[in-house]
């Protein structure tokens, strides 16, 4: 950890290289979350003892979530938050401790979706997200415009599309579902660049406190796996393909 904190105590006078190994390090750990939560939701779909603890089949032949399946689905949520609200107060040990957690939940909570889809729908949209992100955080991270007030409306519209779905949560609408699935796409494919854009500029901000900047690089690294998980998510609707 000490060596991962020293990587920017070293005193910089390019910007560019300085930002360079900052949005090098946030993808280094962003990979990292994706691997475990892939490796976690495969573990947990090809296991009948843990995924029966996640989901339990009742007598009648249908399915119901367990109550571990509940706490895996809203803890994300929560760990969310409290990285989020307090990252300047916790340690970096704290920040990566949440960091991993939050993977390792998030993997058992992704394993419903082998359940749902077919292996090989799962792996296709995977290869669509990887390639959608790419071209948008090279968009993000070389585009000279300003992209300040894109990434406002995007996070006005990000609440909009929650309100939706707690709405058609009780409303069942296939129309709203799909709606709300093609907009989603569209703001996490723009947040992509947005948010590419901020870690880079954050980078070249030049700060020197090793802390400081290894907290950023966690806390960064978190919002482009969101970026990634939630626009794959919302391919899925469209390129997943069901077992039933």
């Amino acid at each position: 950890m000490n060596q991962f904190n020293d990587n920017y105590n070293l005193n910089r006078t390019d910007t560019r290289a300085l930002s360079n190994t900052f949005v090098s390090n946030v993808f280094l750990w962003m990979f990292a979350a994706l691997g475990i939560t892939a490796a976690t939701a495969f573990l947990f779909a090809n296991n009948d003892v843990l995924f029966s603890s996640l989901i339990q089949i009742t007598p009648n032949g249908g399915a119901k979530v367990s109550t571990l399946g509940w706490i895996v689905t809203f803890a994300p949520f929560i760990i969310v938050l409290i990285m989020s609200a307090r990252t300047h107060k916790m340690s970096v040990q704290s920040m990566v401790l949440c960091y991993v957690a939050y993977s390792i939940l998030m993997g058992m909570s992704l394993s419903f979706i082998f359940w749902a889809y077919t292996s090989a729908s799962i792996f296709k949209t995977f290869i669509i997200t990887a390639g959608m992100f790419g071209v948008m955080a090279v968009v993000g991270y070389t585009t000279k415009t300003d992209l300040t007030r894109f990434g406002s409306i995007l996070m006005m519209a990000l609440i909009g599309i929650i309100i939706a779905t707690l709405v058609n949560f009780f409303m069942h609408s296939a129309t709203l579902d799909y709606v709300i699935s093609i907009i989603g796409v569209l703001i996490f494919t723009g947040l992509t660049a947005f948010d590419i854009q901020k870690i880079r500029q954050i980078g070249e901000a030049g700060i020197n406190d090793g802390e400081v900047m290894a907290k950023l690089t966690i806390h960064a690294a978190l919002t482009l796996y969101l970026d990634f998980i939630n626009l794959f998510l919302y391919l899925l609707r469209f390129f997943g393909n069901s077992r039933d």
